[in-house]
């Protein structure tokens, strides 16, 4: 007997996929009372894993910098974003077994931001969690990460996401433990620096994609730039006006010393009268000759999101529907530092791993840090521009770093389900020269 027709055969008999790694999607109850979407792996896993679903998530509204969220720190949003996710999915704060969040400016921040965000969401002090950084793709990979570890058996209930004060990093003072004894002393801008700034180039990230903007065929037009910058704002507001974005937001209330609360409930980004001809006045950001500008670049942000992710035999246990499968993921980083390639190699990569096409995907979410880094993956893979992006991304929204990789993957699995289910993709870019991107399967409904 051949090895594989044994596998099979252990398979059949645990209900399981051996080589996919998974239970069989067909085998599992949809949250619409209906099957999953058959998925495929080509990679053949010997080891037995369960199948990973999204039951619920949820985000706060996007604040500008130095907006109406200002003086709430990333931990304070975190904590709003992961009490939003648990009331969403009926998951008692009790029954989290780890929390994983994503952040990457955490100087003066406090100890184990997660930890914070966690406790302020009353999830339980004996309850651990972890704060990582990998730039732009800590949500996602907070996310992916979860989906690991319940496949690998060590958490049945993990809530996973990211979160971002922008507007609260320092300046930092180096080597002032040491002392200054003469001259001018100059201060590092912890946001900039840590996270904005290409250490292999040393420069920021925009001159860096400029740059990359005037290679060979890899060559992008600041018409293309300002064109699609200007459908991200006008995307984002006919969503926000059809109530898109209803089922993921959920309110930050910020107290004042005198009067009422201020209640936030929606992105303070968009700017709904946003044009091709508007934007073609606004100056180059990072040369005199450049092709970016401020608005085809995202905007610094304040924000968190947070999902709630476990096997699909822990939600049946306790009756609860989900949004989401979490299929593969894929990561990427090279040849050089560059970004507007890096989604559109991660997506390549994760498709292959479920032998898909990425044209065949109904959805895609890609991580607007810069519109051309949207209109070079999208060309790369050579899909559809229509299925991209379609409730606007991040130039119109905001792109807090380490919450905007969870807010797409939310936000792709909502609108799949509206749309009545189907297979997408979600991927962003990373400093340094990375790339992430997670495969969703929403069952038909």
């Amino acid at each position: 007997m051949g090895v594989l027709t044994t596998i099979d055969m252990l398979g059949q008999l645990l209900g399981t996929d051996v080589r996919l790694g998974r239970q069989r999607p067909g085998d599992l109850p949809g949250s619409c009372g209906t099957t999953a979407p058959k998925t495929v792996h080509s990679k053949v896993e010997i080891t037995l894993k369960t199948s990973t679903v999204i039951v619920a998530g949820a985000r706060t509204p996007l604040g500008r910098l130095r907006g109406s969220l200002k003086d709430l720190s990333g931990s304070d949003l975190g904590g709003i974003a992961i009490r939003g996710a648990l009331e969403k999915s009926g998951v008692a704060p009790n029954q989290v077994d780890y929390v994983i969040m994503g952040q990457v400016l955490t100087a003066g921040a406090g100890q184990v931001p997660a930890r914070q965000a966690a406790v302020a969401a009353g999830i339980p002090m004996d309850i651990p969690a972890l704060s990582i950084n990998k730039v732009c793709l800590s949500g996602i990979d907070a996310i992916a990460l979860a989906d690991q570890l319940i496949r690998a058996g060590e958490f049945e209930v993990v809530v996973a996401g990211g979160q971002e004060s922008m507007s609260r990093a320092p300046h930092l003072l180096e080597k002032s433990r040491e002392g200054f004894k003469f001259g001018d002393v100059t201060m590092r801008d912890h946001m900039a620096y840590d996270g904005l700034h290409d250490i292999f180039t040393d420069q920021a990230m925009g001159p860096l994609t400029e740059q990359r903007n005037r290679t060979g065929t890899a060559a992008i037009t600041r018409q293309e730039q300002d064109a699609f910058a200007a459908a991200s704002h006008q995307k984002a507001a006919r969503a926000w006006k059809d109530g898109l974005f209803d089922n993921e937001v959920v309110p930050v209330t910020i107290p004042r010393r005198t009067g009422g609360p201020i209640i936030v409930t929606e992105d303070e980004g968009i700017r709904a009268d946003t044009t091709i001809e508007s934007l073609s006045v606004l100056r180059p950001a990072f040369s005199t000759d450049g092709t970016i500008t401020a608005g085809s670049a995202s905007p610094i942000s304040d924000g968190a999101a947070a999902v709630v992710v476990m096997s699909a035999a822990k939600a049946d246990e306790l009756g609860l529907s989900w949004i989401a499968e979490i299929g593969a993921h894929a990561v990427m980083a090279g040849p050089d530092s560059t970004l507007q390639s890096q989604p559109a190699r991660a997506i390549a990569k994760a498709c292959a791993r479920e032998a898909l096409d990425p044209r065949d995907l109904d959805l895609i979410e890609i991580n607007e840090a810069f519109a051309a880094v949207g209109i070079a993956s999208t060309r790369e893979l050579g899909v559809d521009p229509a299925k991209v992006n379609v409730n606007g991304g991040a130039i119109a929204l905001g792109h807090p770093l380490g919450m905007s990789g969870a807010r797409i993957v939310l936000h792709a699995a909502l609108e799949l389900r509206r749309r009545g289910g189907g297979i997408g993709a979600v991927a962003l870019c990373g400093g340094g020269g990375q790339g992430d991107a997670l495969i969703l399967h929403v069952p038909a409904c």
